[in-house]
């Protein structure tokens, strides 16, 4: 037997014993047999992804495609296979689309690189401003890179992997020279930025359309952006020096990181013309999200910038038919809105309902957040935690007087980016920080903690009370 062979068997197993066991459950009280039907299969599915005995896509893919032809959403089939393909049809999942392919190019041009070594040369003579110059990298490109696992694993940690070298530090006993806390910082950094723009994050755009989806709510990108932009601004200041005195590097001074990024900068040579094409491009996009709501909607300002780049050759037509991970997110904006569909959502949401909607404002808030952000324990993908939890959190929380349904949208969607510090398979950078060796198991379990902590703290006290204000 082969080790890939062995390896399926290994993965195969669970959703399928998940999905059994929840089907043979008797079907609760003032629910559907197929609505329950349907869960059982929705939650083989987020096992299948965990597990991955085939790629997420595929998993989503097969949980449509059984959903379609079972009958469990639609009996006719006419409008089952409407239903599986309903997801090529949201504005949102094309959004998603631009956005990574302008994520390719920034990668592809070599200009992300280029900015994570300007802010190097310029903050790089200490570690805690080399911990600065990593989150600005960060900041400055994640308004246009929904993916940050290609914005903080493909694009920052291939720069920064170099610096620790440089003072002796390594994976292992001299970690903690410097290693680890500029891997750390990295991190940090990302889980920050990637819920302050809902560009950011994959799941942040697809959380816009099951917000739509559930309560009809329309999040634009400006709203997003300033909702969140208190709790950023103070995190993105204060990250790199909480972590500079909870997890102290033993070299304070780096001198010689700047002279380091000003010889690769000399290697790279002026801004090609590649690179300047590629600037414009993502700047003419932000500022139609930013302030052309009046000419155009942020998908269209988003597959502008695809032709743009496609026509000056920036990037090609194969880069972007290999965009598949905004062709997987079709697959769980499709399965999350069956969850509605069957009315599996609202059945759910009337159940612990009267456990949340005698509470104040200010406990339902706080046991609602705290609730929805440490149950990412259990994920490991943030699409199936939102795919799996927002509507449900949703739909109960707006039955909580004194915060509009918008309020309640974004006070749980901001979360997401923050979440991702956690655990070690929290988020898709988390396995690449994780792994690297400069940061141990024991420290990366106990940092999650504990600056996850911070973060949603952070937000409640400052976020949220923003979010109630801003409502009114």
């Amino acid at each position: 037997m082969t080790p890939e062979r062995r390896d399926f068997l290994l993965r195969a197993p669970p959703p399928v014993l998940v999905g059994g066991a929840i089907a043979l459950i008797p079907v609760p009280e003032g629910l559907k047999p197929q609505a329950w039907y349907y869960f059982a299969l929705f939650a083989a599915v987020i096992v299948g992804v965990a597990t991955e005995p085939i790629p997420p896509g595929a998993i989503g893919l097969a949980g449509v495609v059984i959903a379609a032809m079972s009958g469990l959403v639609f009996k006719n089939p006419t409008q089952a296979v409407n239903w599986a393909l309903s997801g090529f049809g949201q504005p949102t999942i094309w959004l998603i689309f631009g956005a990574y392919v302008l994520s390719v190019g920034y990668e592809k041009t070599g200009l992300g690189k280029r900015i994570a070594l300007l802010l190097i040369r310029r903050f790089g003579s200490s570690t805690l401003g080399l911990g600065y110059a990593i989150t600005l990298t960060d900041l400055a490109i994640a308004p246009f890179t929904p993916s940050n696992t290609a914005r903080s694993a493909g694009t920052i940690y291939p720069v920064i992997r170099n610096i620790p070298g440089l003072y002796g530090s390594e994976p292992g006993p001299t970690a903690r020279r410097i290693g680890g806390y500029l891997m750390y910082v990295a991190l940090c950094a990302t889980c920050v930025t990637s819920s302050m723009f809902p560009t950011a994050l994959a799941p942040n755009i697809l959380a816009v359309l099951l917000i739509a989806e559930t309560v009809g709510v329309t999040i634009p990108w400006i709203d997003w952006v300033t909702g969140f932009l208190p709790v950023g601004i103070l995190l993105l200041v204060g990250m790199p020096a909480l972590v500079h005195w909870i997890y102290p590097p033993q070299i304070t001074g780096v001198a010689t990181a700047p002279v380091w990024a000003s010889d690769e900068l000399r290697q790279l040579g002026p801004m090609r013309r590649i690179e300047w094409l590629m600037l414009s491009g993502t700047l003419l996009v932000i500022a139609l999200w930013i302030g052309g709501s009046r000419y155009t909607d942020a998908t269209t300002a988003a597959l502008l910038g695809v032709v743009l780049l496609v026509v000056r050759g920036v990037v090609s037509w194969d880069d972007i038919l290999a965009n598949r991970r905004a062709w997987d997110t079709v697959m769980w904006v499709t399965m999350a809105s069956g969850l509605v569909h069957v009315e599996f959502v609202p059945w759910a949401a009337a159940t612990i309902k009267p456990l949340v909607v005698s509470l104040s404002l200010p406990v339902a808030v706080v046991f609602l957040v705290a609730v929805f952000f440490f149950v990412h324990y259990l994920f490991a993908t943030i699409s199936g935690h939102a795919t799996a939890l927002l509507p449900l959190f949703l739909v109960v929380a707006v039955n909580v007087p004194g915060l509009s349904a918008k309020g309640w949208a974004l006070a749980l969607a901001y979360t997401f980016g923050l979440m991702g510090i956690l655990t070690p398979y929290a988020t898709g950078p988390s396995p690449v920080y994780y792994g690297c060796g400069y940061v141990s198991r024991a420290e990366f379990w106990i940092l999650g903690f504990v600056v996850g902590s911070v973060f949603l703290g952070t937000y409640l006290l400052i976020g949220v009370p923003w979010l109630v204000w801003r409502s009114f």
